[in-house]
Order: structure tokens, then C-alpha cells, then sequence
């Protein structure tokens, strides 16, 4: 009887034991020490050095490359030709375009002497009768005098008074039309220039269609891309040539765009051209994110450490803001900033690790703000425990 009551007494006893925690390695996890004090919010991310100018050198018209004068990497004048294109319809277009300005001209010249000739006559016309109504007025005034002395009868004094009125109507009239005339004269030589201007306009669009086949780098610096080669036939908008101002770069940095929200134009950014570290201002902040990253582009300073070069590989660090007395620990794996986790504290004094929800706030690259649930000098494990989800506390050897 006796031996049975300790049986279950041994066995409740048992019963009420906590499972034993299971051991984990210390030199696999990572450890961190909660502290207080100032905290610098940054984020990280890679990217390339690409030029502040860049020269796109596109195809105005299609044609056959002819001739390549000038490979990749050579340094270039605005005025140094790059290549040759061919284009037989092209050319032809722009003899077309000069014989119908050519006819154009020819048409004007010949309906400008031809309505000057018309302004001239009529000119003429008029001064004619100018000169006939003046002559038809001194009859009258005269033909009046004598008819007063009766020296001649009525009637023909009233005929020469008549003739004179009718010379003045004349004369009227034709002044008129001189008018419209050279009214006419003014819109039809404008409608024909106008014609001219436009074939013109024409002309030196072929002309510079016929000219664009000789392709020259419009500015200086390197030639850095030109992806053609001899025979190739292009369309209108493809890519000739890239030319770029190497003396003058920025940074393209790719930052997640959970990262990205806090970055403006104007903080503080450094630079990791992997032969030294530059300081930098962000520039601009693309509007759109892009699978899965924002583009940051970072403004450089004019001397950059050698090696510094188009398309170079570099990692950027932007400096977002600096926290005065907060506490903070390292990023633990997979924690997201504001969030709720789930940490494993060291027990002080001793080697078990207890679970533990710790509220986060404000993250950086390798740090996060602790809002509550920890306090100074704790010690956290920050690697990823998700294989110990099932259990409350752990223990470290």
C-alpha cells in the first residue's frame, strides 16, 4: 500500500515538471545586446555609376550602314563622324523635293513679271486719262467762257462739259480697279510664296534626312555604345549611338521599396565605388517602384576615386534621419520596422532563452528601434528561430 502511494506520488510529481527546454548551439545564433543612445536610420542598396549626360544618337530615317568610322571607347568631337547610312529612296526624295522647288521658284518669278506687267499697264491707263480729263476740264472751263460771249452755240458747249464729266468717271473707275488690281497682285504673289516657303520647308527636310545618313556625335565625350554593324539595316528610332560625359557621373541605386517610402531628395548619402567611399545627395526619387526596388539616383561630387567609370558596380547608403535616447538592437532576421515579434531573451545569469513579443519601431540597415517589450542590457537572439516556433524558451550551450 505504501509502495503504491509513492508510485503515484512520483508520478504526479512528474507530471507537473515543464518539459526540458531544447538545446540549441551558441556560436550558431546570433546575440545582441539591447542598448540606449543615439540611432542612425539608413538603407542600403546596390547600384551602378551612369553619366549625369547621356546622348542618344538615333536613326531619323532607314538605311543601310555603309561605313563605320569610329569604334567604342574613343573620345569624340561633336563634329567626328561616326558612320555612313545608305539610302537610294531617300535621295531621291530630296532630288524630287529640289526639282519641285526649282518648278516652284521658276512659277513665281514668271506670275510676278506677269502681274507687274498688268500693274503697269493699268498705271498707265490711268495716267492716260489723267491726262485726257485735265485736257476735257480746260475745254470746258473755256467752251463756258465763249458760250457767255456767244461765240459758240449751247449745245456744244454742253457737249464738251459732258465729255469732261465723263472722262472724270473714267478716270474714277480705273483708279479703282488700279486699286484692286494691285490689291490681287499682293494675295497672289503670297499664295505663291506661301507655296515656295512650303516646298522649301520640304526641300530642307529631305535635305537633312540626306544629311542624317552621315552620323556624327553632336557633342563631346566617349563613344560608348555603337551596336551596329557594316550591312545592317536600320529603322527610323533604332539606336546608332550612345555618347557619354564620363567626367561627370551619379549613382543609380536600387533600394526595396518597403525601404523606400522615407527617402526625399536632399538627404545624405554615401557612395561605395569599391576603391573608396564618396559623400553624395539624393537627387531624385523615381515615382514608381519597379519589381520590387524604387531608383534613388544620388549626385556625386566632380573628383571621384580612380576606377570610378560608366556602369561600375557600387552599394549606396542613405542617411534618413539620426534618433536621439532610444533603444535599439540589431535587425533580427525577417523583422520588419512597426511591426510585432516574437524574440527569444537571455535569461540573466543563466543559459535558457525565453520567448518573448517585443514591439518595433523605426528600422535602419542593421538596427530597429525597440518600443516595448525589452529593456537595456537584455540580450535577444536575432537569428531566425522559426524551427523553434513550437517552443517558449530554449537552451544555449
Amino acid at each position: 500500500m505504501v509502495g503504491a502511494l509513492a508510485l503515484i506520488g512520483v508520478t504526479v510529481g512528474l507530471a507537473r515538471l515543464r518539459p526540458a527546454a531544447p538545446t540549441v548551439e551558441k556560436a550558431s545564433v546570433w546575440l545582441d545586446t539591447v542598448k540606449r543612445g543615439p540611432m542612425v536610420r539608413q538603407v542600403k542598396g546596390a547600384g551602378t555609376l551612369v553619366p549625369e549626360y547621356i546622348r542618344w544618337l538615333t536613326a531619323d530615317t532607314a538605311g543601310r550602314v555603309e561605313r563605320i568610322h569610329v569604334k567604342p571607347g574613343a573620345q569624340v568631337k561633336a563634329d567626328t563622324l561616326l558612320m555612313e547610312l545608305s539610302n537610294p529612296d531617300v535621295q531621291l526624295q530630296a532630288l524630287e523635293a529640289e526639282r519641285q522647288l526649282a518648278s516652284a521658284l521658276s512659277d513665281f518669278l514668271k506670275l510676278r513679271t506677269e502681274l507687274e506687267t498688268e500693274r503697269l499697264a493699268q498705271e498707265a491707263a490711268v495716267s492716260t486719262l489723267v491726262a485726257d480729263s485735265a485736257d476735257a476740264q480746260r475745254r470746258a472751263q473755256a467752251s463756258s467762257s465763249l458760250q457767255q460771249k456767244e461765240f459758240i452755240g449751247e449745245l456744244e458747249a454742253r457737249q464738251v462739259t459732258e465729255k469732261s464729266g465723263e472722262l472724270e468717271q473714267r478716270l474714277e473707275l480705273q483708279r479703282k480697279r488700279l486699286s484692286v488690281v494691285s490689291t490681287s497682285i499682293r494675295e497672289r504673289l503670297a499664295a505663291q510664296q506661301s507655296q515656295v516657303d512650303r516646298l522649301q520647308a520640304v526641300a530642307r527636310f529631305r535635305r537633312a534626312q540626306v544629311e542624317s545618313m552621315k552620323v556624327r556625335a553632336g557633342e563631346d565625350g566617349i563613344l560608348q555604345e555603337l551596336p551596329l554593324e557594316l550591312g545592317q539595316w536600320v529603322t527610323p528610332g533604332v539606336l546608332l549611338a550612345k555618347v557619354v560625359k564620363p567626367e561627370k557621373l551619379k549613382a543609380e541605386l536600387r533600394i526595396a521599396e518597403t525601404q523606400a517610402r522615407d527617402i526625399q531628395p536632399g538627404l545624405k548619402a554615401q557612395v561605395d565605388t569599391r576603391n573608396g567611399v564618396v559623400e553624395g545627395t539624393v537627387a531624385r526619387v523615381a515615382p514608381a517602384a519597379s519589381q520590387g526596388t524604387v531608383r534613388v539616383e544620388v549626385s556625386l561630387p566632380d573628383t571621384l576615386p580612380k576606377g570610378a567609370r560608366p556602369d561600375l558596380t557600387v552599394e549606396g547608403t542613405v542617411e534618413l534621419e539620426r534618433l536621439g535616447n532610444v533603444l535599439s538592437v540589431g535587425r533580427p532576421a525577417g523583422a520588419q520596422p512597426n511591426a510585432t515579434v516574437a524574440l527569444f531573451r537571455l535569461m540573466p545569469g543563466g543559459d535558457e532563452a525565453v520567448r518573448v513579443p517585443v514591439q518595433l519601431g523605426r528600422g535602419s540597415v542593421n538596427a530597429v528601434e525597440v518600443v516595448q517589450g525589452l529593456s537595456e542590457g537584455d540580450q535577444v537572439v536575432l537569428s531566425d528561430m522559426t524551427a523553434w516556433d513550437a517552443v517558449e524558451r530554449v537552451r544555449l550551450r
